[in-house]
This record gives C-alpha cells, structure tokens and sequence, in this order.
C-alpha cells in the first residue's frame, strides 16, 4: 500500500511496512545513525536517530518506527537536534581526547556527529575508564575505552560471520562490550576477519599495526624489501588514488613503490593461478576417486580457522594448497630470489592484502624454517604509506614497470570478488578433464551479488555442481545441508566477507553497496581486457611448473605450497 506522508512541510510517498529512516533515506533526507546497520533488523538502541513525529509525546527513533498515513515528521526541530547534541556530549564525555593519535580520526562517525552537531566543548565530564589495551590478537587490536557500545560488532560477528566472539560482558552500569569470557581476542572463537573493524564507527577496533616494520625495513640498506600486491587491494586503492574505474592500476602503483624504495614488485594473481592449477588437478583426482567430496577452497584464512575450530569433519575436504598470498611468498623466496641471484635471507617480503586475517596467517601458516612472508599490511596502512613518503599520484609519471615475473593473465584477478576463485577453478577444471576451453570462458551464475550461488556443468554424461558461499554463517547452513545428506555439489568456494575479498576487514571505510559493485565490475571488466583469462594458459605459471614446481599435484608442488598439516594434505 502506497500513501503520502509529511515530512519538514513537504509531501512524499511511503509504502506501508517501511521504516521512517527508509522513506528518509530514499527522499535525500540524512538523519544520524550509530546503532544502525543496513540490512539488519533495527533495535533503535543509540537512539540518534530521532525525530518528531506529531502528535505523540516522546521522541521517535526513525529507525525502527514503521510509517503511518497519518504523520507529520520533523527531522531538525530544535527539540531534535538538542537530544541529538545531548547523546553526543554524553558520548564524549568519558572518551578518550587522543583524537590526533587516533587511527580513525578523519573517518571516526562520532568526531563526525559532534562536528555535525557545532560541539566545541565538554559539556559532561564522567569517569575515564583505565581499561587495557587487548592486544592478544595478532590481526586485531581492541581499545574498549573507545567504545561507545553500539553493539555493531557483536552483530556482525554473530549474524555474518556465525562465531560470536564479541559479546555484552558485565551488568547495568557495568555493562560493556567485550570478549567471549573476557579473555581477550586471541581465542579460537574469533577467525580475525575483521569485519568488526569495517562496523566499528570509532577507534575501539582497529588492525594490529604493521607498517613501522615495513619503513624499517626500507631503511634498511642490509635489507632486500619487496612486495606484492592483491587484485583486491588494486581497485580499492584506485578509488583513493584517482584511477577510474575499470582501470588497472597496477603500474601506476608499482612505480610508486618502486620510489619508496621496493626492489621489486609482484601481483599475488601469480600466486592464485598456481593455486587453480593444484585445486582444479585435485578436484578431477577426488572425482576420479570419489572421495571427500565436497572440494572446499582454502584461499580464506578466516574460513580455513572455522573447519579446523568449529567443523573438523571437513578439514580432509579442505583443499590442500595454501593461499595466493603464501604460495607468492614461497615463490619470491624460493624461485624468484635464485632467479633474480637475490640471497633470500636478505628479502623482507611484504605482501598487501585486503584482509586481516593474514597477518595471522604468516604466524600459523609459515613453515617451520622459513618465513613465506615477513609483513602483511592492509590497503588502509598502504594509503598511509603512500601519504608518509610523499607519493603524489597526479603527478605521477606512469613509468610502466613490467611485472617481475613476465606475462600474467586474468584468472587470479578474479579472486577478489565473491565467485571468482570458482570461476576461475571451473575454466581450469573443464580443460583438464576435456582437454577442451570451456565455451564463452565466462561463468555468470557465479558472478553478482548473492550471497550463494549455484552452477551445474555437464561433462558427458556426469554433471557437477559447483558453488560459491560468502560470509561465514551461510557457510555454515551449507556445511549443515552436506552434513544432511545434500551430495550434488563437488567444490565449494568459501569467503569469510560479505562480497568477497573487496569488502575485506583490510578494506577502505565507508564500502557501501556501490562501491563494493564497482570494485567487482573493475575485476570483470580486467578480465575481459586480458589476451589470457585462463591460468593453464598462463606463460608465467608454465615456465614456475617446469622450472620449480614440475607439475600440479607433483612432490615439489607438495613439498613447497603446500599446507603443513598432514589431515589436509589429502589430494
């Protein structure tokens, strides 16, 4: 049912069952929000969202008050703004005054508010709460003296990712966010992904720092610093630096960390047609053999710590190749290095991810002689980076470095978006088991914005179901499917992230639905763009398999990208 309402003195049209905010919303009205998230059931709870609605007595939270025919709204009355201004004060008054110090200051959504809101002084002054640091975690760092208890963590990390690891600890004025049994983040309940960070309006949340390593080593003249880069980290920092969208800015990026003083540069795609290469060899081995089917992909360090926590069952499904990101650190310390006639106990490897849950990785995953890679810094210490040592990208001369390990393709690009790593699992799978290209190279049903997507591909007379799952808790209902007796499926892809790797804990603020489609279109339409869009076809991947690896599956492959753990070495 679609009637007219009043809002500030004007008319517009309301749908029976929306929320004021969403008529707000759509009608270019900005109302404040904290507790707020979209696409969440709405609790009302900050209440910064009020307005005045005519006709009842007390303040109406916009955000969870369905419209009526017969309303007349106020966004700004006087009465509005001064509650408003109140919760704010409020806010501050117990907040830490490190705003110059702070990690968010320029992107915190409560400096905002009381910016907004003309507040030049300290109205209130409460209680300065001592409360440590928790720095437990080795990707996430948590400051709960910054916490304005919106409860946004707790909802993602419940509702997306499905392992509750932030909760309400304490009772009444007591009452406060924190860990499960208060220990800190360090406890296998929390898998780092960071989605906590991307929802936290304040400095509560933030990645553990890893950048001062990387401007040591820089500095360093003993030190061989190199670095690589993720497709996804590519077109979000295309957006900060000016690239249009669709472009690759790849080269642009590589002259300026070729200034800064990198000795070389590589694209983690290389890394991520290598691991096509092993998972779709392992795929045709199981199907074969028929056995632990499901193939689930490892590439989600936040995914592989939920089989390993939580499903151990399916650990032996897990496919047995480590991540584009280590197997490129293997790469660059083990191949490149003797090709380049670099001493690798010189190379400072430093990789730049989406993500936060590689800096993990590095810890748990490395092998026992070596380090894969020596720092993991997100694309958000990457921008600072950029900013620390001067980089300025409009006047930039776009020196067009060539990659350090020749000719690439589009395959492993695609892994930053939701779907990708399956379609580029399933165009190597089809070539191997038909000797034959898959036909139009495209795999739509695993392209848009779904958080599950299904494809079936018929081979002869067998048809194989692929899918891919993003976010943690759909994983979880699928795996609880499987567990019920669901058998049509032979590989799943699996991202912790809602969107993928583009909406990764590592990621820029502020990634709102459209951004997060133009990030993915940029990925599509590279892929588009390249002369070679598969990684059999890859003449970089060739010349690693017959210089290093000799073949998927091989002992060397085994040996060298492998996974340590001897439940997933299972091919």
């Amino acid at each position: 049912m679609v009637f007219t309402i009043e809002i500030n003195g004007r008319k517009v049209t309301a749908k029976s069952g929306e929320t004021i905010l969403t008529v707000l919303n759509r009608n270019g009205i900005k109302v404040p929000t904290i507790c707020h998230l979209s696409g969440f059931t709405p609790t009302g709870a900050c209440r910064m969202c009020v307005v005045e609605v005519e006709g009842l007595p007390e303040l109406t939270t916009s955000c969870s008050h369905p419209v009526e025919e017969w309303m007349r709204i106020h966004t700004h009355s006087p009465r509005v703004l001064k509650a408003r201004k109140t919760l704010v004060e409020l806010l501050l008054a117990n907040h830490p005054d490190d705003c110059l110090y702070c990690d968010r200051s320029g992107s915190c959504e409560l400096q905002k508010l009381a910016e907004d809101l003309n507040i030049r002084e300290r109205k209130f002054r409460g209680r300065k709460p001592s409360i440590q640091i928790d720095r437990n975690c080795a990707s996430i760092e948590r400051d709960p003296a910054k916490c304005i208890l919106c409860g946004r963590c707790i909802r993602v990390c419940d509702e997306v990712i499905g392992v509750s690891a932030i909760e309400i600890i304490g009772r009444g004025s007591k009452n406060a966010i924190g860990t499960s049994l208060n220990k800190g983040l360090n406890i296998k309940a929390c898998v780092k992904c960071g989605q906590c960070i991307m929802v936290c309006p304040t400095g509560a949340l933030k990645e553990r720092n890893s950048y001062p390593a990387v401007i040591e080593a820089l500095q360093n003249k003993d030190i061989y610093p190199v670095i690589q880069l993720s497709p996804a980290v590519l077109v979000s920092v295309a957006e900060d630096i000016g690239v249009k969208t669709g472009k690759d800015p790849l080269s642009l990026l590589k002259t300026a960390l070729l200034r800064m003083g990198f000795k070389e540069v590589y694209d983690t795609s290389v890394g991520a047609d290598i691991l096509v290469m092993e998972t779709a060899a392992a795929l045709v081995n199981r199907v074969k053999n028929k056995e632990k089917i499901p193939l689930f992909t490892s590439c989600c360090p936040s995914w592989v710590s939920v089989v390993r926590e939580f499903r151990p069952a399916f650990t032996g499904h897990l496919a047995a190749a480590e991540s584009p990101m280590m197997i490129t650190g293997t790469l660059i310390k083990k191949y490149f290095a003797e090709k380049n006639k670099t001493n690798p106990d010189k190379i400072f490897s430093v990789a730049v991810m989406p993500c936060t849950s590689k800096k993990a990785e590095i810890i748990t995953e490395s092998p026992s002689d070596y380090k894969n890679v020596d720092a993991v810094i997100t694309t958000r210490e990457l921008i600072r980076l950029f900013r620390l040592f001067g980089i300025d990208f409009t006047n930039l001369d776009n020196e067009s470095p060539e990659p350090s390990y020749g000719l690439r393709g589009s395959s492993g690009k695609l892994f930053g978006t939701a779907g990708g790593a399956m379609e580029s699992i399933i165009r190597t799978f089809y070539f191997q088991m038909t000797g034959q290209e898959l036909p139009g190279t495209r795999v739509m049903e695993m392209r848009g914005q779904k958080n599950r997507k299904e494809f079936k591909l018929k081979i002869g007379k067998q048809t194989y179901g692929f899918a891919a799952v993003n976010g943690l808790l759909n994983a979880k209902i699928l795996l609880d499917e499987i567990e019920s007796g669901r058998n049509d499926l032979h590989m799943v892809e699996v991202m912790a992230c809602l969107s993928g790797c583009i909406n990764g804990g590592g990621q820029r603020f502020g990634s709102d639905e459209k951004t997060l489609k133009a990030r993915a279109k940029a990925l599509y339409d590279s892929d588009e763009e390249e002369m070679i869009r598969v990684a059999h076809k890859n003449p970089a991947v060739s010349t690693i398999y017959e210089e290093f690896l000799e073949a998927p599956l091989s002992e060397k492959s085994r040996t060298m990208i492998y996974r340590h753990s001897p439940t997933e070495q299972s091919i």
